[in-house]
């Protein structure tokens, strides 16, 4: 296990704008309640709670992952699961302590959704 710090920094924060999640034309997700985490120089990726997604069309698989500073990644595909949405989402459901505030979040490849929208939401 590795810690975040000034050589691999990861920050999560809420996002204050209205998260939605497509895929085959069908709403997958829709949130006021994501986080946002930034790790390192990667691009931001938004984390969803599991109660504002679809899971009816989310089918866990045996794919998994392992990253050193966040820990077991588990994955889900959409719908059949053929294709672009085969392993499109994935989820650290006992995250590392540094990144606690992931857990029981679900996280989308952009490329295998039709989109990742932010819109915000009225004050």
């Amino acid at each position: 296990m590795r810690q975040p710090g000034p050589d691999h920094p990861i920050t999560i924060s809420r996002n204050l704008n209205r998260v939605r999640v497509t895929f085959g034309g069908k709403v997958i997700a829709d949130t006021t309640k994501a986080l946002t985490l930034k790790e390192a120089s990667y691009p931001s990726v938004q984390y969803i709670p599991r109660a504002d997604v679809d899971m009816t069309q989310l089918h866990r698989t045996q794919h998994s992952t392992h990253c050193p500073y966040k820990g077991d990644a588990s994955y889900f595909s959409i719908g059949s699961g053929a294709g672009r949405g085969e392993n499109a989402v994935w989820s650290y459901e006992t995250p590392y302590s540094a990144v606690t505030q992931i857990a029981g979040y679900l996280a989308f490849y952009p490329n295998r959704v039709d989109a990742i929208e932010e819109m915000e939401t009225q004050p």
